[in-house]
């Protein structure tokens, strides 16, 4: 059988709230994001997923995936993974899109990347490591991590250049599911926040 992979987003933090760029501060959760993550691991554990039994887990070792994952109810079996980190947005760390385009009206970070962190070609590299172990082997896989790695991930899952990224948004604690249609790769759910508003 063809491995799914499933991507679940840290909850909401004060940075992601405010349209901040997180890339390597450990910023908290918030208790919406704490509040969100339990109510991920209740899905996740309830039927059709009965709490993902055999599945291989990894998280972002950044403190607001480490903890979705273990109030999700899986720190326990999951992995911490660098590779998983968040961009690193050099220069743009802690600003937000708004405040990086009073100087630079047309950046866009799919494009233009960002000054003194990853390059494009980096985060690419590293989504296409990602995929790659997701792919490894016949079984499901669950990552905890951060907006726009897991947008790069989808992008490179599907075999396109980081820069379909742009195009797919991505909530706080939402679940999303890459896998295969017609033996190609395929988004089979995403930015799926259900459990948020049960």
């Amino acid at each position: 059988m063809a491995p799914r992979f499933l991507l679940a987003r840290h909850g909401q933090t004060e940075w992601s709230l405010s349209g901040k760029h997180t890339g390597r501060t450990d910023v908290p959760l918030l208790e919406e994001g704490r509040r969100g993550a339990k109510l991920l691991g209740e899905r996740l554990h309830r039927a059709p997923l009965n709490g993902l039994p055999g599945m291989e887990i990894r998280t972002s070792p950044l403190a607001r995936a480490r903890e979705t994952c273990e109030l999700a109810g899986f720190g326990d079996r999951a992995t911490p993974w660098d590779t998983l980190m968040e961009w690193d947005y050099g220069a743009y760390e802690g600003m937000t899109p708004d405040e990086i385009r009073a100087d630079r009206p047309d950046w866009l970070i799919w494009r233009d990347g960002v000054p003194g962190g990853e390059t494009l070609a980096e985060v690419s590299a590293r989504a296409d490591e990602i995929v790659e172990w997701a792919r490894s082997a016949d079984r499901d896989v669950l990552v905890f991590a951060h907006g726009h790695i897991l947008r790069s991930i989808c992008a490179r899952w599907l075999g396109l250049d980081l820069g379909f990224a742009a195009r797919i948004r991505l909530n706080p604690t939402s679940l999303s599911v890459l896998g295969w249609a017609y033996g190609e790769p395929a988004i089979e759910a995403w930015n799926d926040c259900a459990h948020l508003t049960a």
